[in-house]
């Protein structure tokens, strides 16, 4: 009796009160709090907003403060509770209450299922970047506030580019804002956004708000960070910006129908993709590129796709399956762009980024500039786990580590560990086809420069680098080298000098390359790879006289006392002599 006449006083004053209810998902009661202003209609948008670890639905609803904007703008706001005050932010438990929440929605209000957007803050946001990958076929937007995935973040989800608004406080101290750029790299390369962002200081008038926009992207999403400066771990709402109100001016620009507009997804290449053609001398020769595409209209037929790189129409497919061949690329970055066209002359569009990249000199120790990530073209593999770069957020395992000590021989490294023991369980690899980049080397003498040093090892444990062929693994050269430098398993440790090593090769082919640093066949063994580089004495061997055959395959090597080789008459490798290959040693 009281709560019908709270419910009617409510009604009198002109205040909607939020309502408690509960579903069962699995067997299990689950509870939330819904929010519907008067008069909301049918087919109007849903908000999902999450509360953090410890806290509660009714405390999200608080510190949200979202009343006011879902009055005006008319859509439905639910604030689901979890399990002993958290979410479950690996497994399928609470993406099956989210999933259960929207259908009881639909059922209850006539939400617009293709306008259902989903925020979270603190574990609620590490939870948001979680649906991201499991429900993105449900979700239109997502909104996560002061969290992402602190183990890692990953892009799984093929169904579709996903629109991101990110809010944190540069003074958290509970989830390092740190972090967040990372988290978000992940996301800006899935979308196929542009790298370089759009940025707004003193956004709205707030002196303390910097918004990054990173797009539009494929499909004309758009990745945004909300950075506000001096805020620790809680929703912000002043100086005339309100969290929730920001969320909202973002996620009600997406929806998952895409109307009548032909629909058109490019399936290959993948966006990121990028092509290093190592060339110091010559020129550089990339790979064609096939671009494939689906596309199809649903009230309509597609009468055409247009290939673009860049504004330069390459070719138009009039029938599926669509395809197009990209050839004779200069180097740079290429966005490769279909165009669907139907019966109505409506259009639709995909893109993707691809980069072909022809430097003179390759420092692959740039990559290492970001710490708690797996940079991009490498994999990590410490017989427990396998990590794909570009990744990041990791605190634990392979990954970039800072080093802050007052003397250090470098400020940042890669770290990769052997946790089972056996022979080749642990590496960090670069090149591999998992990474979508290529290195190609032409034809030449190659010297590979590199730092490394154990991380825990003071007894040192040795390091095996290995150069192959990607395509056939064949090796190219190897080596073995035990360092003579342990940082001490503390960042903040002096360390170094750390002497350079070089391994020297040939290639006489051009090919594709991967290269491999395994630790040692011992549990625990590590390495820091702290600088890496690659040069080259660029000459091509093909076509080599028979003066190979004649003066060169029993030449004399000259050594020194220490056993090096001083004098080389000819290189050692693989060489081509009239259609032949020859292999001098």
């Amino acid at each position: 009796m009281r709560k019908k006449l709270f419910i009617l006083f409510s009604l009198l004053v002109g205040f909607v009160p939020a309502v408690a209810d509960n579903i069962t998902v699995g067997g299990t009661q689950r509870s939330y709090i819904v929010y519907a202003p008067r008069n909301l209609g049918q087919n109007r948008p849903l908000l999902i907003s999450c509360h953090g670890m410890n806290q509660d639905a009714n405390y999200q609803k608080g510190m949200l403060a979202i009343e006011s904007v879902a009055d005006t703008a008319k859509f439905l706001t639910v604030f689901p509770e979890g399990i002993d005050k958290s979410w479950d932010i690996s497994g399928d438990r609470d993406i099956n209450f989210i999933t259960a929440l929207i259908t009881a929605m639909v059922n209850k209000y006539q939400i617009d299922r293709n306008r259902v957007y989903l925020s979270g803050f603190s574990m609620g946001g590490m939870f948001t970047y979680h649906a991201m990958n499991k429900i993105a076929d449900k979700i239109a937007a997502f909104a996560p506030i002061s969290g992402y995935p602190m183990w890692g973040t990953t892009a799984n989800s093929n169904v579709r580019p996903i629109p991101i608004i990110h809010t944190h406080g540069t003074s958290d101290d509970v989830v390092d804002f740190g972090g967040v750029q990372g988290a978000l790299n992940v996301w800006i390369r899935h979308n196929g956004c542009p790298t370089t962002p759009k940025v707004t200081q003193n956004y709205r008038g707030a002196s303390h708000i910097t918004r990054r926009v990173w797009g539009p992207g494929n499909e004309g999403v758009e990745v945004v960070l909300m950075e506000m400066a001096g805020k620790g771990h809680w929703i912000s709402n002043d100086n005339g910006v309100k969290t929730g109100d920001e969320i909202w001016r973002f996620c009600k620009r997406f929806t998952l129908d895409k109307s009548t507009n032909p629909q058109v997804g490019i399936t290959a290449p993948k966006s990121g993709l990028t092509f290093t053609c190592f060339a110091p001398e010559g020129e550089a020769i990339f790979p064609d590129i096939t671009v494939s595409a689906t596309a199809f209209d649903v009230n309509g037929t597609v009468q055409k796709v247009d290939f673009y790189d860049g504004a330069t129409l390459v070719a138009t497919d009039n029938e599926s399956p669509y395809e197009t061949v990209v050839a004779h690329l200069a180097p740079g970055v290429h966005q490769l762009k279909a165009v669907a066209t139907d019966n109505d002359g409506e259009v639709g569009a995909d893109s993707v980024v691809v980069t072909l990249d022809a430097p003179q000199t390759l420092d692959f120790s740039k990559a290492f500039g970001e710490a708690g990530c797996v940079p991009a073209g490498w994999v990590t593999q410490d017989s427990k786990e396998q990590r794909v770069g570009y990744a990041n957020g990791f605190s634990q395992g392979c990954r970039v580590l800072r080093f802050t000590g007052a003397t250090r021989a470098f400020d940042y490294g890669l770290y990769f560990r052997n946790i089972g023991g056996k022979k080749h369980q642990g590496w960090a690899k670069y090149g591999l086809v998992s990474t979508d980049n290529t290195l190609t080397l032409t034809p030449g003498h190659y010297t590979l420069r590199y730092q490394i040093c154990n991380w825990n090892n003071p007894e040192f444990s040795p390091v095996e680098i290995v150069v192959q062929q990607r395509d056939n693994f064949q090796t190219v050269a190897t080596q073995t080298y035990t360092p003579d430098v342990n940082i001490g398993n503390v960042f903040t440790n002096s360390f170094g000098p750390v002497e350079q090593q070089t391994l020297e090769f040939d290639i006489a082919e051009q090919a594709d390359i991967v290269f491999t640093f395994y630790t040692a066949a011992a549990e625990w063994a590590d390495c820091i790879i702290g600088q890496l580089s690659l040069t080259a004495d660029s000459y091509n061997p093909t076509g080599i006289t028979d003066a190979v055959e004649r003066s060169t395959l029993n030449a004399q090597r000259v050594y020194d006392l220490q056993g090096r080789r001083v004098v080389s008459p000819v290189r050692a490798g693989l060489y081509v002599s009239n259609g032949k290959k020859v292999m001098v040693r």
